[in-house]
């Protein structure tokens, strides 16, 4: 059997057992398992081995618990809570002014957790009854959550990023420096709709009433320290890794340390928010562990095949098709399997694959990171079967139905295609930050 064949083959049935209900990791890591012993015989056991000791020895991959760790102190201590009351009495006056906010809590949210799982719960359970009791359009609130969560992945310390990191063996501080721009840029576009949205049809999205804008200065400013306090974490954990003041490892153990005192300084720190963020935090660490461990693995197979230079002849010599050409396709494949798969699935199917692939063509293998980040963020709000889509219809209350849901995110995905297409057009929209940081 060919080389190509065999790629293929393997390629199959891991997406057989995937359909199958199999969690992502075993299957992954068992196909690619197999194939090692299959190909090359009991020495080919040392390939998961090897990718084993490669993951235990990478020392970024202790950024991981303590994000995820000082994302649940802040989300279970309520302390994101108080973001959202900041934001409503400072933008409640302004048409839109609410749903405006509940965008720069999610920025402001994805900036502390790293996962868009936690920004649409805060969004859904705190957010969204809100907007619904002060008359917002429930097609526009839900839209403007979906749309706020997805940037979890990839404002810094996008969990996602760190993943892709380790798989296509990139630096994560440059990763989540080219993950910052383009975020914001997505983010100051959703509120620019917003605003015209509802400046043109201002019943989708009133201004606060006048009995609640009745609030003194006093507790305005009150508010507004509050509010503050993540940012500050923020701040105390990027300011000194972007002036190399600290290595990445330690800024993840500041921001964890930061999050933890300020809860423990409002009185927060119970021992049930703290069992609850301890146990999540060891949840997630373990999933994502497995799931780097089994892509490396079935990776080192498929390098070993020299699959990556038969599908890129393939492309280019066979087919006629152009670097660009085949970098859409690229793209265009993790839309159809966003319909099905979430991104941490995604990416480790077609890592050992795309990764390899975009390098021989010539890309940035940073500037594809934000690439593949964005299109995941688009494929999980795309019908008819969206990550993001069926996360919303289980939070949100019985009178916002999958056909609202379904209805509400199609401009914010035109949004995001359109974002998208700005920085693939002009890569420095997300290497700007990276290289000017690195480069000093």
């Amino acid at each position: 059997m060919s080389q190509e064949m065999i790629a293929i083959f393997m390629f199959s049935s891991m997406m057989l057992m995937l359909f199958t209900g199999q969690r992502v990791f075993g299957a992954i890591g068992a196909v690619g398992a197999i194939a090692a012993i299959a190909l090359w015989g009991v020495g080919g056991s040392d390939i998961p081995f090897s990718s084993a000791m490669k993951l235990m020895k990478w020392y970024p991959l202790l950024t991981l618990p303590m994000f995820i760790f000082m994302g649940y102190v802040l989300s279970e201590s309520k302390i994101a809570d108080d973001l959202y009351k900041m934001f409503h009495v400072w933008m409640g006056p302004v048409r839109g002014g609410l749903a405006i906010g509940t965008i720069g809590l999610m920025v402001l949210i994805s900036a502390m957790n790293g996962l868009s799982v936690a920004g649409m719960a805060i969004g859904a359970t705190i957010a969204l009854p809100e907007l619904l009791k002060r008359g917002y359009d429930k097609r526009m609130v839900t839209g403007v959550i979906q749309a706020g969560s997805s940037l979890g992945i990839l404002v810094p310390p996008s969990v996602v990023l760190v993943l892709y990191a380790m798989i296509a063996r990139q630096p994560v501080g440059q990763l989540w420096l080219a993950g910052i721009l383009p975020g914001l840029m997505m983010a100051a576009m959703f509120m620019i709709y917003i605003y015209i949205r509802c400046r043109i049809q201002p019943e989708l999205g009133p201004a606060l009433p006048e009995a609640d804008r009745d609030v003194t200065r006093k507790e305005k400013l009150k508010l507004l320290r509050a509010g503050l306090l993540p940012l500050f974490i923020f701040a105390a954990m990027m300011v000194p890794f972007v002036n190399g003041w600290t290595s990445l490892v330690e800024s993840s153990a500041v921001g964890a340390t930061t999050a933890f005192l300020a809860a423990v300084l409002k009185g927060r720190m119970t021992r049930e928010v703290f069992e609850v963020s301890v146990r999540q935090t060891l949840a997630i660490s373990c999933m994502f562990m497995w799931i780097i461990l089994a892509a490396l693995g079935f990776g080192a197979v498929f390098d070993g095949l020299g699959a990556v230079n038969a599908i890129d002849g393939l492309f280019t010599e066979q087919l006629g098709l152009n670097p660009w050409m085949i970098l859409i396709l690229m793209q265009l494949s993790f839309l159809i399997m966003g319909t099905f798969l979430d991104d941490t699935a995604m990416l480790v199917i077609v890592a050992p694959l795309y990764v390899p692939l975009v390098d021989a063509l010539g890309f940035d293998l940073i500037w594809y990171g934000v690439l593949y980040t964005i299109t995941t963020q688009i494929a999980y709000m795309t019908p008819p079967f969206g990550y993001n889509l069926f996360l919303m219809r289980a939070m949100a209350p019985p009178e916002i139905t999958l056909k609202d849901i379904y209805a509400s995110i199609t401009p914010f995905v035109l949004v995001m295609v359109f974002a998208l297409i700005m920085v693939m057009l002009f890569p420095q929209i997300a290497m700007w930050l990276p290289n000017y940081v690195y480069g000093n």
